[in-house]
């Protein structure tokens, strides 16, 4: 146990708070209270806390609703739930809805200390587990699975984990290709939801009266097949993160539901009678303009209200050209290794067609266009392994420069180590003069 762990003990009864509170910090735990509901939530917003120590019964704000809150906007912060009344339904109600365990009153001090322990030992193994996932990723050369590193594209990584830790409904736009399920599977990875699940459905993909079966859930026999009962993946996923995609195309009535879902975190199955409670949370994608869609009357406003609570937009490919290099080197590798072979030269010539295409199709497009071209190449991709759209017409831009110099430095570089350093072998891998190498080298400051 370090310390530092700092604990919340929140109970209308003041002699708890001060037994509890000389108990812990005799212990070495760093230890604030609150004397209601309400000022405990105040008081787990404005800091970060491993435990709450909470009791089912407050004033203002009681235990439950207490624990929605904080499991909704600070699901690394534990919950620890105290009660005189042994009821058993309120206890598995609080342990369903995300508290990690409970303590009956009159509490026994060794209980408490040991239960602290252990989610305190939870926590930080947790909180591990992230760091050496991110670790991992890094020595990858990449962003959980996202490849690149322009400008742009840091600046989507910083609202990644922004927004990681929270519970906050995320909206994801951009062009179709550029990559949106790979932002909320790394805005999963980053949060404390990381070992629950993630389940990602195309709104466009799916049959409309499916739809609502599908997020919902149904009972059997409400409808012509429907054999058996079924959650739905709001309910299914418990607690872990639902990644919609394409919501755009999302029917208006299944629209109101979601809307119903998001604010009260309950759904209707189909077919039943009362609706049921549903843990997760929601991030949305779309490459749809969804205020002509309001404009229009195909999409809700309040829905697009609760769903933009925070927006990240993603550039297109033709935005970030300085990424196109790491990218191509991330799907030839990906690509070959499927194929189980070595992966070929890229020429000169194929990279600056690559480099200058507008890709309209983006990430997906480049993607695809690779894997065509490791079909057809031998030991080299030349232009001629190109689809014909790419050779056809002079495509380059003004800002084509910096990426053409990017990919010759990335080129240059790789050269010089697989040469061990020596700039004459590395000139003669490269094909061009040692002098000529030797100014490169000056001009990209390599070594």
């Amino acid at each position: 146990m370090s310390p530092t762990e700092r604990i919340l003990i929140a109970d209308d009864e003041e002699v708890v708070r001060r037994n509890f509170a000389e108990l812990l910090e005799r212990a070495g735990y760093a230890v604030t209270t609150a004397a209601d509901g309400e000022e405990a939530l105040e008081r787990v917003l404005e800091e970060d806390f491993a435990v709450l120590i909470a009791d089912l019964r407050m004033p203002r704000r009681d235990g439950i609703s207490l624990l929605k809150r904080v499991v909704a906007e600070r699901p690394g912060t534990l919950v620890l739930l105290t009660t005189a009344f042994a009821s058993i339904d309120s206890v598995v109600e609080a342990l369903r809805l995300g508290a990690y365990d409970y303590l009956l009153k009159p509490v026994l001090f060794e209980d408490v200390l040991q239960k602290i322990q252990n989610l305190c030992a939870y926590r930080a193994l947790k909180q591990e587990v992230i760091r050496l996932r991110r670790d991992l990723h890094g020595a990858r050369g990449g962003f959980e699975g996202i490849v690149g590193e322009s400008a742009a594209l840091r600046g989507v990584f910083e609202l990644i984990d922004r927004v990681a830790p929270t519970h906050s409904t995320v909206l994801i736009t951009g062009e179709s290709g550029t990559g949106k399920e790979l932002v909320a599977r790394a805005i999963q990875a980053r949060s404390a939801l990381s070992d629950r699940q993630f389940v990602a459905l195309n709104m466009a993909a799916l049959p409309s009266d499916i739809v609502e079966a599908q997020l919902f859930g149904h009972e059997k026999g409400a409808f012509t097949g429907a054999g058996e009962r079924r959650e739905g993946v709001l309910r299914a996923v418990r607690g872990g993160t639902v990644f919609l995609d394409e919501i755009g195309d999302l029917a208006l009535a299944t629209q109101g539901k979601l809307l119903r879902a998001l604010e009260a975190h309950e759904v209707l199955p189909i077919g039943a009678d009362r609706p049921v409670a549903a843990d997760f949370r929601l991030i949305a994608a779309t490459n749809q303009d969804l205020g002509k869609l309001i404009a229009d009357g195909r999409f809700r406003q309040d829905l697009f209200y609760r769903l933009n609570v925070f927006r990240i937009e993603l550039p297109s490919l033709r935005e970030r050209r300085e990424d196109i290099p790491a990218l191509v080197a991330h799907f030839m590798s990906t690509h070959t290794r499927a194929m189980g072979r070595r992966p070929p030269r890229m020429s000169n010539e194929a990279m600056k067609l690559l480099l200058s295409y507008p890709w309209p199709g983006n990430v997906r497009e480049l993607s695809n266009v690779l894997e065509r071209a490791l079909i057809l190449a031998g030991q080299a991709i030349e232009p001629e392994h190109l689809p014909l759209d790419l050779r056809g017409a002079n495509h380059y831009p003004t800002e084509l420069r910096p990426a053409v110099e990017e990919f010759e430095r990335r080129h240059i570089d790789f050269a010089l180590r697989a040469a061990g350093g020596n700039r004459e072998r590395a000139a003669h891998l490269l094909d061009i003069d040692p002098a000529t190498l030797y100014r490169r080298l000056l001009k990209y400051d390599l070594h």
